[in-house]
């Protein structure tokens, strides 16, 4: 069992309200932006796999673009962590913001004028996996920047995350076809405007001024070495490395190309609100229930994963695949917090970004794998059997993640 780390102390110059352990100025400001944010990355990969299937491009298509887009994101993100901790993870959040509203406007162009280049939209697929790069670890560190309670106000932006991936992919999937697509990148161009302005008028205090020297190799290598010693973490981030490869990567361009010409893309976006409706139960239950060993639940509640690739592998009815995809959306959800609450509360600030890139980066890495091989390994052994391997792959996640003691028996910051 990893030795706990104490909570870490917020900084005395971090604003927080006295009156609220939650809904803070800054915290409200930060919602805002996330939400806006969330909405906008919601609604990228069903609407890029709609609109590709749409315009008649091949499976194997939206496989590559799903890569295209994940790969800069697991390469980069630990640059990122670096960057934020230099430059200040509200800075660096803005601009990642401000290039996705560039990309959004690009891509809405590419799909109004029919994705004649793939190009074209993979170079912009890149550009906004970079952009999330930048984005993504200041995402963790300023939770407990704006709130006291970490566990409710992730509990709060995984439920609006949930709102979003239910919003998203229901407006994604119904504005089906190339030219549509077009439009909900307009729409996704100008949430990332809105969570760019909130961004900008948060109050967290002056920032850390950085060692003289510090260079960005040193910084990693802290960060490195700040991860490695946490064997509860990185046991995670191994085990999901399998995930992310063999079940997750290849869950949604599989799950597109099988759904949408059986069922159509309307069902296809009434499924994926399912997912999302999934998610708000979560993120309202990890808002209430405080377990002591939080990464213990967590993995208990991912055993509800496998029905997701398995409702679609036995060819279930829609009404029954929109209950496995709640149940799933649920379970992944409770998960999310538990993780993120646990990075959050048991890491000190000065080191938060760089381990929570580590995490993420370790998590991601094999998803752009995954999804790159859906297409041929569709190809060879048909798409519901690659969906089956992943849904078994699925429970064996969590048998790893239950037999891993320094990962089942880690304890609450505040549970004694």
């Amino acid at each position: 069992m990893p030795e706990l780390i104490s909570p870490p102390a917020q900084a005395a110059a971090t604003p927080i309200d006295a009156g609220s352990a939650i809904w803070t100025r800054n915290f409200r400001l930060y919602f805002t932006a996330r939400s806006s944010g969330l909405l906008s990355d919601a609604m990228l990969p069903v609407a890029v796999a709609a609109g590709l299937i749409g315009a008649g491009h091949p499976l194997g298509s939206v496989g590559y673009a799903m890569a295209f887009l994940l790969a800069p994101f697991a390469g980069l993100v630990l640059v990122g962590g670096v960057l934020a901790d230099r430059f200040t993870a509200r800075r660096l959040m803005i601009t990642a913001d401000l290039v996705n509203l560039a990309t959004r406007v690009a891509m809405a162009f590419v799909f109004f004028t029919g994705v004649d280049r793939l190009w074209q939209l993979y170079t912009l697929l890149a550009l906004a996996g970079t952009a999330a790069a930048m984005f993504q670890p200041g995402a963790a560190s300023t939770v407990p920047l704006t709130a006291r309670d970490v566990q409710g106000a992730n509990g709060v932006l995984r439920t609006s995350e949930a709102l979003t991936v239910l919003l998203g992919p229901a407006l994604a999937g119904l504005l089906a076809g190339a030219a549509a697509t077009g439009w909900v990148m307009v729409i996704a161009a100008v949430a990332y405007g809105l969570s760019a302005c909130c961004l900008l008028a948060l109050r967290l205090g002056p920032a850390p001024a950085r060692p003289a020297g510090d260079r960005l190799w040193r910084n990693l290598v802290e960060g490195w070495h700040e991860f490695r010693s946490r064997s509860w973490m990185w046991g995670v981030i191994v085990i999901f490395m399998f995930f992310s490869a063999l079940c997750f990567g290849p869950l949604l361009p599989l799950a597109a190309g099988v759904l949408v010409p059986e069922h159509g893309s309307t069902a296809y976006g009434l499924l994926n609100c399912a997912f999302g409706a999934g998610t708000v139960l979560g993120g309202l239950l990890a808002i209430r229930l405080r377990p002591v060993r939080p990464l213990r639940a967590g993995a208990l509640a991912m055993l509800a994963f496998p029905l997701y690739p398995l409702g679609i592998v036995l060819g279930l009815s829609v009404p029954v695949l929109a209950g496995c995809f709640l149940v799933t959306g649920a379970g992944v959800t409770f998960w999310s917090v538990m993780w993120a609450t646990s990075v959050q509360t048991q890491v000190a600030p000065d080191v938060l970004n760089r381990i929570h890139a580590y995490e993420v980066a370790g998590s991601v890495c094999m998803a752009p794998v995954g999804a790159a091989l859906a297409g041929p390994a569709a190809e060879a052994f048909g798409p519901r059997a690659v969906l089956a391997t992943g849904g078994g792959v699925a429970v064996l996640v969590v048998a790893a993640l239950l037999a891993a003691a320094p990962i089942r028996r880690l304890r609450r910051v505040d549970a004694g």
